[in-house]
This record gives structure tokens, C-alpha cells and sequence, in this order.
């Protein structure tokens, strides 16, 4: 989930490790599991996907424990540390097929692959680092049309604010997430997590879709 230059690499190399225990015990894998199961995206064996930011490879974990096996699917992250401790956790999870993941240091501004290579794209908490227009025009461009963006952003919140502390980002306003999703995209709709889930206290999530 780290972008933004050097010194957020650092940073979440730093703390890989604790933030990684933070999200495996906050439930993140099976709330974004829960989605993905109820929107049903069209993902085969043939099928590519990118976790844009992926940080320790939680979202991707969810995808999986969801009940996708892909043909191939990228962690992209800036953090070299985060990437590694994702595939090491790959490798013990019953339902993950690590075989199938690769791991890509980069940055999501300038994502190293095509135009118009994956078919789905997973993001949550990376925006908040890099200009926003910027970020979705480059998700925009290496996906194929029809794709589905699976956006998860902070939303504006008290708890956003503590994590704006905590992780040195800035949240995007709602307002501003939907008028530049849709010079890019279709916003096909907008899920709000239960706020019995950890993840509903600072996360919502946007499902876009490449015309």
C-alpha cells in the first residue's frame, strides 16, 4: 500500500511487519472476500490481475479466499520488505496459489506492464499517496475494456483522520473519488462495509468498470 516516492518506501519498509500483523487481525481479508464473492466479477483461468499497492498482499489473500483462482495475478508495491513478507504468506495459505502470483517492485504511477493487460485491478489505501487523476488515468490505462476497478479508498472519517496521522497520506474527499472515476471510468457502483467490520470504520469501496 506504500507509493509516493523514497521516502514512503522507507517508511513501510520500516513497519512491514507490524502492519501486517495489524491487518491480518483486523478481519480485511474476509470483509474484502465478502465483496468480491457479491459482485461477482468475471474472473477466469485466463484471466490477469493487478494489485495496484498491494503492500503485505492482504487484498490479494481476499481475492483468493474468495474463491478466484486467476491465471496470473501481480502484488505491485513500492516497498521491497512488504512484497516479501506477501509472498511468504502466500506460500502458507491453503487457498492462495502462490505459484501464480508475482511479486513487482514499482510504482503505481508508472505501472511497468501494457496497455490494456489486466482484466481486474485491486486497490485500497495507495491513492491517498500520489495525485488522483494521475493514479486512475494510469489504472485506466493498463486495463482492458471491460475490466473492473475494485477501488478502496479511506473515506473521510475520524478514523481516516488517525490513519492520515499514522501513515503520512492525505484522503481524497468522496466528491472528488467519483468526478475523476468517471473521466476514466463507468462507476458501476458503491459498497459500504458494515461497521461491525474493522475495515467499514475508515475503508469504502468503489466498483468501476473500463469503457
Amino acid at each position: 500500500m506504500a507509493e509516493n516516492g523514497p521516502k514512503t518506501r522507507y517508511f513501510y519498509d520500516r513497519i512491514a511487519d507490524a502492519h501486517n500483523v495489524a491487518l491480518r487481525m483486523n478481519g480485511y481479508r474476509a470483509s474484502v472476500a465478502r465483496y468480491l464473492r457479491s459482485i461477482a466479477p468475471d474472473i477466469g483461468p485466463e484471466s490477469l490481475v493487478l494489485d495496484a499497492g498491494s503492500g503485505t498482499g492482504i487484498i490479494t489473500m481476499g481475492l483468493y479466499a474468495a474463491g478466484y483462482d486467476p491465471a496470473r495475478t501481480v502484488t505491485l508495491d513500492l516497498s521491497r520488505r512488504s512484497l516479501k513478507i506477501g509472498l511468504e504468506q502466500f506460500g502458507s495459505e491453503a487457498n492462495t496459489r502462490k505459484a501464480r502470483i508475482s511479486a513487482v517492485q514499482g510504482n503505481v504511477l508508472q505501472i511497468p506492464f501494457a496497455d490494456s493487460t489486466f482484466d481486474l485491478v485491486l486497490s485500497c489505501g495507495v491513492l491517498e499517496y500520489v495525485p488522483l487523476d494521475e493514479g486512475l488515468s494510469e489504472f485506466a490505462r493498463v486495463m482492458r475494456k471491460g475490466a473492473k476497478l475494485v477501488l478502496i479508498p479511506v473515506k473521510p472519517s475520524i478514523m481516516g483522520s488517525v490513519l492520515e496521522f499514522l501513515y503520512k497520506f492525505k484522503t481524497h474527499p468522496l466528491s472528488s473519488v467519483r468526478r475523476e472515476a468517471g473521466k476514466h471510468f463507468r462507476i458501476a457502483g458503491e459498497h459500504e462495509f458494515s461497521l461491525t467490520e474493522v475495515m467499514g470504520w475508515s475503508k469504502i469501496v468503489f466498483l468501476l468498470e473500463k469503457e
